[in-house]
């Protein structure tokens, strides 16, 4: 058999129009940040891409007071019908803008750039289309009558999707009638800084959105400000607790979206070479670098045999590379720090004992990549079987009876999400009532809509994104 070859297909970065210098946005201003600046760098290359000026503690004070005044003297008392336009200008604009958008978040990220072009910038322009739709029907949500919005939203936001998780905030936040204060990771705030762009574009009254670049210093001083009303938190758990104990005993409202150890569970009836196909985007979409991805496995005795084999020749096939090459199938992890967390976890499964395969794709010995890796025979009480490793690193177990898959999927602290693989419609419905995680996938994986809601149970935190439901969280109801 010969594989095919494929001659590089770059996208130009010229498209990405990257800019030297990037600055907060407050009050509808670009303006210059008190805190230390700080270079972001293109995880493929290392590279410097530019120098972001970052905020102060100050600037959070400032751009609170203007998320305030913004909220008391306009934004609220906007009729929805008006607030709609608002948003779908700003969906429009990311549609127009889409190219530059996803060139831009390849860059900054290491996504590749099929990813970005394909599923985060239209999926974050659809988040607002959706909201927009909702902004003037809030009395019709089954939410009560005349629900009012809650006031100034924090809302602090991970690497892996900069910009989609953006607007999972910003739109239901501003269609429901609040103002916000949003801070990028420190690593990937570009994408950020242009969507202050598109609010200006869009005419946004000053205030409504402001966006502050800065490391975790700054998130904290946005959770214990007194004067913002909501917290929406997407990160690690770890992070998430101290926020929850800090926000613990005053009027603010909490959302938590945290890290998943979700379970892919292949049945014997399953459609083998579907379920593969699943498996790979279930996992090693976006480098891993997803809280619901399906990093562990687990699949029926009387199949494995069949299924690893299949599986381990599809992942041979992945391109791991250049992110902006329209090839590229797995980009770079986002930074060295990330790089390190995820071989340090993987070394710990060769020392506790399971069989690490390794794809022998090519690796590109500039940048912090990782080439995708399996772990068989892997033991529920391995770290990598119960760490979030938030990387291209699968770990599969086995199991004889579907109690026993149940039992083996629940047996985490985590819940966010799960995906089940049967041509029974009746063994989906059983299995699903039984796993404790907040999504769960049949016959697919990392399937998303802005109509449905999102969100986890027990350490991978409360409270729901998109949907209806998602609505409830940015009002008092």
């Amino acid at each position: 058999m010969s594989m095919w070859e494929y001659a590089p297909a770059p996208e130009s970065r010229d498209v990405a129009n990257l800019k030297p210098a990037y600055r907060p946005f407050i009050g509808g201003e670009f303006a210059e940040g008190g805190g230390e600046p700080r270079k972001t760098v293109n995880p493929a290359t290392e590279e410097v891409l530019a120098e972001v000026s970052t905020a102060s503690r100050a600037d959070v004070d400032t751009a609170v007071k203007a998320a305030r005044k913004a909220y008391d003297r306009t934004w609220r008392k906007l009729p929805g019908s008006e607030r709609a336009k608002y948003l779908f200008r700003i969906a429009r604009l990311i549609q127009e803008r889409a190219r530059e958008l996803a060139v831009l978040e390849s860059l900054d990220n290491g996504k590749p750039i099929k990813e970005s072009r394909d599923s985060d910038v239209p999926t974050a322009a659809a988040h607002f289309f959706y909201h927009a739709g909702w902004a003037d029907k809030l009395d019709h949500a089954g939410l009560g009558p005349s629900p009012k919005p809650l006031g100034v939203a924090g809302q602090i936001i991970p690497w892996n999707f900069p910009l989609l998780m953006l607007a999972w905030k910003v739109a239901p936040a501003l269609a429901t009638g609040n103002t916000v204060v949003l801070k990028p990771a420190e690593t990937t705030p570009l994408t950020a800084l242009v969507f202050a762009e598109i609010c200006q574009q869009a005419g946004l009254p000053p205030g409504v959105v402001n966006i502050l670049p800065g490391a975790g210093d700054i998130g904290a001083e946005l959770v214990n400000h007194p004067d913002v009303d909501k917290i929406a938190f997407t990160g690690s758990t770890e992070v998430g607790k101290q926020i929850q104990r800090a926000v613990a005993g005053t009027r603010k409202r909490l959302t938590l979206e945290l890290g998943g150890k979700a379970a892919n569970i292949v049945f014997d009836d399953a459609a083998i070479d579907q379920a593969v196909e699943g498996i790979v985007n279930g996992i090693f979409f976006n480098q891993g670098h997803v809280c619901c991805a399906g990093s562990r496995l687990l699949v029926q005795e009387s199949v494995a045999d069949e299924l690893l084999a299949k599986l381990r020749a599809r992942i041979s096939t992945l391109r791991v590379g250049d992110p902006l090459d329209k090839n590229t199938d797995v980009g770079a992890v986002n930074s060295a720090e990330q790089l390190a967390r995820i071989t340090e976890l993987a070394d710990s499964g060769d020392v506790e004992g399971a069989r690490r395969w390794t794809s022998p794709c090519p690796v590109p010995d500039r940048g912090f990549f990782f080439a995708p890796t399996v772990f068989s025979g892997v033991e529920q009480s391995m770290r990598i079987a119960r760490e979030e490793i938030f990387g291209p690193v699968l770990s599969v177990l086995t199991f004889r009876t579907p109690d026993e898959a149940v039992a083996k999927a629940n047996n985490t602290p985590y819940g966010l999400s799960a995906g089940i693989w049967t041509e029974k419609g009746s063994r989906i419905l059983w299995t699903a009532n039984k796993l404790r995680a907040g999504v769960v996938w049949a016959n697919t994986f990392n399937r998303f809509d802005p109509a449905a809601p999102f969100g986890g149970y027990q350490e991978s935190g409360f409270g729901r994104e998109g949907g209806r439901t998602g609505l409830e969280a940015y009002l008092h109801v």
